[in-house]
């Protein structure tokens, strides 16, 4: 018995324990990550809901990353929680871009900690008990075209840049690197990012022209450029 009334409020039992309560939060709420509402939806039949969920985390079955939302606990989880669905939640509009999705993709062999992603509202960082996210602000033009939502199974998802769209992305960020020629560019690329040559055959010019455009960026168009003349002669001619 969850609880019973005097005088019409909502009482708990003195049996009740954290790890009922947990296994209730469990049992109505799927997933790993999750907000406050959805949280207090479920905490609804108790006379203090707030002190239920400072309990919580005090006792660490459940984390919060942000203010208003959270993960379960280690010893509370599933599965693992999923850092870049929780990067599209903790601050937004936004999507994951520049070296996060690189790596992601495989296009460079650093491995990332930051989540990377870009956003239209100002740059920030968020430093969280799940790890960092950083947001760098890019124009609205720049920000529509170039994302894909992957679907990591049972209904979650989240939005990532597609490979051109990071490399763009990771280019206009870059304002202090000097390009003004293809070679220039290629450098930047395979020495640099020390990105995989093999990438540069497979990315689509067309795409990239579009983001020079967006952008109104010269750098990214000699990027377009030299894609289009990889699909000619092949990516081993990549620094030619």
């Amino acid at each position: 018995m969850l609880k019973h009334a005097i005088n019409g409020e909502k009482v708990e039992s003195r049996h009740e324990t954290g790890l009922v309560m947990i296994e209730r939060i469990r049992k109505h709420i799927e997933h790993e990550e999750f907000d406050y509402q959805t949280l207090l939806g479920v905490l609804t039949d108790y006379a203090h809901p707030r002190d239920k969920i400072t309990d919580l985390l005090r006792k660490k079955m459940i984390i919060r990353v942000k203010k208003g939302l959270y993960v379960f606990g280690e010893d509370y989880r599933r599965d693992p929680y999923s850092r870049e669905i929780l990067a599209n939640l903790v601050f937004g509009p936004s999507y994951i871009s520049l070296e996060y999705a690189l790596q992601y993709y495989g296009m460079i062999p650093e491995r990332i900690e930051a989540v990377t992603s870009v956003t239209t509202g100002r740059s920030r960082k968020f430093i969280t008990p799940v790890g960092a996210f950083t947001y760098r602000m890019i124009p609205l033009p720049a920000f529509q075209p170039g994302m894909d939502m992957v679907d990591i199974g049972d209904g979650r998802t989240f939005l990532i840049a597609v490979p051109e769209k990071a490399l763009a992305d990771k280019i206009h960020a870059d304002r202090g690197v000097v390009i003004a020629s293809q070679k220039d560019i290629s450098g930047y690329l395979l020495d640099d990012l020390r990105l995989d040559p093999g990438f540069l055959k497979k990315m689509d010019p067309d795409r990239m022209e579009i983001y020079a455009r967006c952008y109104g960026s010269r750098k990214i168009m000699l990027l377009a450029n030299l894609l289009r003349r990889i699909r000619r002669q092949g990516a081993n001619d990549a620094r030619s």
